[in-house]
């Protein structure tokens, strides 16, 4: 009865004091119980749970982490210490001057054979920065923070070349075809143009595609 009631008092005291959302080790499962990623126990309840925080078993996982965080702590100021002791470089911040937008142009066609769709941008960047050449990416529309809310039918093109501005054309989100001649960046250093053409999968390769795929990981298995 005594062991009862300072367990019961050790509970009560818990719950009046610990906040279980900051507990790093408390997981709710699947099936509504409660799991100690600690010590790998399961509880029916929080109150439960928390009985077993102020137990041995879990004041000795708690002691062993701390010790194990301590020397992993010291180990790494151990590495670092050597860094720390060598002077500072000043750092060298590289500002570069932007001078606006390229020039730019942005055709449509479709394939005669294919039916796909086409887009070409064609870029000019006279004062480009010697040594330079512009760089392109994909950014989703989660990605950009211009058109809000994002909606996730459109993705953008980016291009880039210092000192200009960077310049992101809004696309559709659809798959882009990387087969051979279907996706070709080209940079001309003496017109100083950028070129960059893609096609777009259509619904028929977009499934023979997905055919394929399946057919690779059927033999595969």
């Amino acid at each position: 009865n005594a062991e009862r009631e300072r367990k019961e008092r050790l509970k009560r005291l818990a719950l009046e004091s610990i906040d279980l959302a900051k507990d790093p080790y408390l997981m709710r499962n699947h099936l509504g119980t409660y799991e100690c990623k600690l010590c790998l126990t399961i509880h029916p309840n929080e109150a439960n749970y928390l009985a077993h925080t102020q137990g041995k078993k879990h004041q000795q996982g708690l002691a062993r982490r701390a010790y194990l965080e301590k020397q992993k702590q010291e180990k790494e100021n151990a590495l670092l210490q050597p860094l720390q002791q060598q002077p500072s470089q000043p750092k060298i911040v590289r500002r570069v001057v932007k001078i606006g937008r390229p020039a730019y142009k942005v055709m449509k066609s479709r394939d005669a054979d294919t039916s796909q769709r086409c887009l070409s941008f064609e870029l000019s960047f006279p004062e480009i920065a010697v040594g330079i050449q512009p760089r392109h990416r994909f950014m989703s529309a989660f990605e950009q923070r211009v058109d809000t809310p994002p909606d996730r039918r459109y993705q953008y093109l980016l291009i880039a070349a210092e000192p200009y501005e960077t310049v992101a054309f809004k696309i559709p989100n659809e798959p882009i075809d990387k087969g051979e001649g279907q996706f070709v960046t080209h940079w001309d250093a003496e017109d100083k143009t950028f070129t960059l053409t893609l096609y777009f999968l259509n619904p028929d390769q977009m499934e023979q595609k997905q055919t394929t795929k399946v057919q690779t990981a059927v033999a595969t298995n």
